[in-house]
């Protein structure tokens, strides 16, 4: 389907179509008029009369100010609730007889008018960009509202649908990619700042680097997410040696064994708590895997972006002795800004940072029995495996400040994607190697430490197998 025609088909009817609405909704321009076309919407039959008015709407949304935005949204979360009544006597009429009509109408009845509305504003054209802005704006609100909560609810679920991974596309992006997207690229990196065009031709280059990035149909230009890949001949334990490597080669003499996804960056603030990761890391494998059959490992290199804010509460908790006194002086030094220049090597220190890492991955635990880390949780319950612990894998000012510049590599087997999900999934099973449980020190005997129970591996992978995909 030609996505921009269709688009431009739709922008025509809307244009043309302006003579359909009636005259009491299509001026004035005041705050008001935007809760009357809204109603007008929901109420109305005609499908191109309602391109109109939810075109109407979008426009004037955008021209409120913050204070009406967050009015309007308060007013969509009061006006438009199911009804108590009908919800009542339908599910009066289901425990009397149950059967589809009644479970149908009492499906119908608690579904809130609010889907409808949003399903009705996605007629106008370029809605549902417009509509993951708008829940841009209603995240931003969304703890300190129950209102917005609500609205929230219906937007999530409608989103979570039209952003099913069968309407995502996966393009390779290059240097031969419109400008206008590369530059988005630059903007959305969320893990290691692109500085400029040079680096991002760098992270581009065809010989050696590859980025992949989801669209979605109805957001041509727009990327969801993108992962960068590194092409390499080993696993690299710091980005400093992603980043810097010189550009190989095109020819025979440079042969990957290596792909290290190192960033991975989510652009739409909008689709928050809807996952595309998990989808993008795998297509992009089998992608690879197709392509450079010399490939053999599949592993990431990644931030640990709240490690130094927990190492700070765990030193500041004296009855908490996960961490030994010994290693408490030694950490001491990481209060000094320039430790790095002044400490590079500090024996002592490392042992100290990188035992609290292990630590921090392995028995430090949210209240749902989960690890801590929000990256670690991604690509475990990816099925991944904890692989290694690197120190100084990222001395940026951003890596030393967030994870005192711990990188770790997480390794994706495929052959054992789906047992290492599983365990984690059922039972919160960390699938780690043994050289990073290794690193984990006893606790003192004065002290009470809490840890999890770590599930042995059943081989003893110290390479890792060659991948051969699944069938399906």
């Amino acid at each position: 389907m030609n996505v921009s025609f269709l688009q431009e088909l739709l922008a025509t009817i809307a244009e043309q179509g302006r003579q359909l609405m009636p005259a009491s909704l299509s001026g004035g321009g005041k705050r008001g008029d935007i809760h009357e076309l809204s109603q007008a919407l929901l109420s109305g039959q005609g499908e191109a009369s309602g391109v109109v008015v939810a075109r109407e709407i979008l426009a004037k949304y955008r021209r409120l100010a913050i204070e009406e935005r967050r009015e309007f949204v308060r007013y969509l979360a009061h006006s438009m609730q199911p009804d108590g009544e009908t919800i009542a006597r339908a599910a009066t009429s289901y425990i009397a007889s149950p059967g589809e009509d009644t479970l149908s109408a009492l499906q119908h009845a608690v579904e809130s008018p609010r889907q409808e509305f949003f399903r009705r504003l996605n007629l106008a054209p370029g809605g549902t960009a417009e509509i993951v802005a708008l829940r841009r704006d209603i995240l931003r609100q969304v703890k300190t509202d129950p209102a917005f909560a609500r609205v929230d609810h219906d937007l999530q679920h409608l989103l979570t649908s039209w952003f099913n991974r069968g309407f995502l596309v996966l393009r390779r992006i290059d240097w031969q990619t419109p400008a206008a997207i590369l530059e988005k690229i630059i903007h959305y990196e969320a893990v290691h700042q692109i500085q400029g065009w040079d680096d991002l031709r760098r992270r581009l280059d065809p010989t050696d680097r590859r980025l992949f990035a989801f669209f979605h149909p109805s957001m041509i230009d727009e990327p969801l997410i993108f992962v960068e890949v590194a092409l390499m001949g080993e696993t690299a334990g710091s980005i400093q040696t992603v980043l810097s490597e010189r550009i190989k080669p095109g020819d025979a003499a440079h042969v990957p064994t290596t792909a290290i996804f190192y960033s991975i960056s989510n652009c739409q603030e909008g689709l928050r708590g809807i996952s595309f990761g998990n989808f993008l890391i795998k297509q992009v494998v089998e992608e690879l895997a197709r392509e450079l059959p010399t490939l053999k490992t599949f592993v990431t290199l990644s931030p640990v972006p709240q490690f130094a804010r927990w190492l700070d509460r765990v030193l500041a908790d004296d009855q908490d002795h996960v961490i030994s006194k010994a290693d408490r002086v030694a950490l001491g030094l990481l209060r000094d800004p320039q430790w790095t220049e002044a400490e590079p090597e500090n024996p002592a220190l490392k042992s100290a940072v990188m035992s609290a890492a292990a630590h921090y991955f392995l028995r430090a635990k949210s209240a749902d029995g989960r690890p801590i880390d929000p990256v670690a949780r991604f690509h475990l319950g990816n099925g991944a495996r904890l692989e290694r612990i690197n120190w100084l894998g990222d001395t940026s000012e951003k890596g030393l400040r967030e994870g005192h510049g711990v990188m770790v590599n997480y390794l994706y087997d495929l052959a054992a994607i789906e047992a290492n999900h599983e365990a984690f999934e059922n039972e919160g099973t960390v699938a780690a190697s043994k050289v990073v449980r290794a690193l984990v020190k006893s606790p003192e005997k004065s002290g009470k430490a809490k840890t999890e129970k770590v599930k042995p591996e059943k081989t003893k992978l110290e390479v890792v197998k060659q991948l051969a995909l699944p069938s399906k």
